[in-house]
């Protein structure tokens, strides 16, 4: 019998444990009221704060009015119809740089597009816009407007991407950009440094042809404004917009806007760097003819010198310059300056040697020289052309081509006819030897004949070029 019971008690534990142990579970997960009310305070606190932050629904709800799930905007606005007109305007901010050796130039400027595509309208009391940011811009249409002949461009992206969208209830819309773009620019360089370049930046739609898409400027010519823009090699005469149509030939026209600005270059740097140090070298050349022909290290190493520093300047401006085949004005300036300096090294050299063939044909005459031959090359005082001791031809004596006493023709005593004239031609070597005799006269003519010569041709240059 109490086996029985033993038996009966432990069944009943065996069935009253899993509710006992089910109970204490749910007993431990109950709060206190206390503790209730707290959690249900903060997660009052977590839904008003999720009322203010609106920044998730923001976009759903701009997306819902203005309808963006409901087309595709994949197609440009008014698709298979007429073309549409997308107005542009741009602020040109700053000329960044603009280099001749690449021949090209940087830009930063606002590029603003106006259009109006009805799939974007809206319902709105007030009839005011709303402006967002590049995040919608990928979500709709907006014209594929490119630069052409650009080598580099960007939009600036600090802190955020500085594009502007602003949408009017009837579906107008205002699309800005800040770009910097580099272009290329077709210089001509005949003229340099005293030239003008006429650089252009030019605008067309990529995808759209005049079927589907027309650029035009906005305000017309009014359409294009710059702001207070300084460069340091050029000064900017004007700026002006232009329109025009470009074909190719597997996809037909395109409608082509212009960015026109005039440059012309300072040339004060020029004429600081160049123009005053060649002037400077070619004046110190004619130094040399005031200094005597006996003195040779002093004149050749004059001549010297001045022909290695203009070879100096002119390899200094070929190196900053781009390599184009034709001859620029500052080329011509520097070369016939370089020949100036190089033909007062010739004229010494003749100099030198004329005087050298007079005193040889003095010592064959059995003459003393003028001077001797080793003070030639160690001169270094003064000297006068007077000290040199030269024979007057009028005081000497004619000679006679006949022995005395040899019977003489008559008929050569007897004068020509009236109205008559005889020419007699002297031989190419009485002039030679008459340049020979007066070699010293070639430093005293090159003193004039010298900065004349250099002067004409300034006139000529400055002329032309200026």
């Amino acid at each position: 019998m109490r086996l029985v019971l033993l038996a009966l008690r432990l069944l009943c534990l065996a069935w009253l444990w899993p509710v006992t142990l089910l109970s204490s579970r749910r007993r431990n997960k109950e709060v206190p009221l206390e503790g209730q009310s707290k959690l249900n305070y903060g997660s009052r606190i977590n839904y008003k704060i999720k009322k203010q932050d609106s920044t998730k629904t923001l976009l759903i709800k701009t997306e819902q009015l203005l309808r963006i799930e409901d087309h595709d905007f994949a197609m440009r606005p008014g698709f298979g119809g007429a073309a549409i007109p997308v107005g542009i305007d741009v602020q040109v901010e700053s000329i960044d740089s603009i280099s001749e050796v690449n021949m090209d130039f940087t830009m930063t400027l606002y590029l603003r597009h106006y259009w109006q595509d009805e799939r974007l309208s809206f319902l709105s009391s007030n009839n005011k816009s709303r402006t967002f940011d590049a995040r919608l811009v990928k979500k709709i249409w907006v014209p594929d407007v490119f630069f052409v002949h650009s080598k580099r461009s960007f939009i600036h992206d600090t802190t955020m991407e500085n594009i502007m969208l602003r949408v009017w209830p009837d579906g107008n819309i205002l699309y800005s950009v800040r770009i910097t773009v580099t272009a290329q620019c077709s210089m001509d360089f005949s003229s340099f440094p005293l030239d003008t370049q006429n650089c252009s930046l030019e605008l067309e739609s990529y995808a759209y042809n005049e079927n589907d898409l027309m650029l035009y400027w906005k305000n017309g010519n009014d359409s294009l404004r710059t702001d207070e823009i300084v460069l340091s090699q050029f000064f900017i005469e004007e700026f002006h917009p232009s329109s025009g149509m470009s074909f190719y030939g597997s996809t037909g026209w395109y409608n082509r806007l212009y960015i026109n600005f005039i440059l012309r270059r300072h040339i004060f740097f020029f004429m600081l760097q160049t123009y005053f140090p060649t002037m400077l070298m070619v004046l110190l050349s004619w130094v040399s003819f005031w200094i005597d022909r006996r003195a040779v290290p002093a004149r050749v190493s004059l001549g010297i010198t001045t022909v290695l520093t203009m070879s100096t300047i002119i390899t200094g401006v070929s190196a900053s310059m781009p390599q184009v085949s034709y001859v620029k004005a500052v080329d011509i300036y520097l070369w016939v300056s370089f020949l100036f300096v190089f033909l007062s090294v010739i004229q010494y050299a003749a100099v030198n040697y004329l005087t050298t063939i007079k005193e040889m044909r003095r010592r064959k005459e059995g003459k003393p020289p003028s001077f001797d031959a080793t003070q030639t090359m160690a001169f270094d005082g003064y000297y006068l052309e007077a000290d040199i001791e030269l024979t007057d031809f009028s005081s000497m004596p004619t000679l006679s081509a006949d022995p005395p006493g040899f019977p003489t023709d008559p008929a050569a005593d007897v004068p020509p006819a009236t109205g008559t004239r005889l020419w007699k031609r002297r031989p190419v070597q009485h002039y030679i030897d008459l340049v020979i005799s007066n070699s010293y006269l070639i430093d005293s003519y090159s003193r004039i004949g010298f900065p004349l010569a250099y002067l004409l041709f300034n006139i000529i240059y400055w002329s032309v070029y200026s």
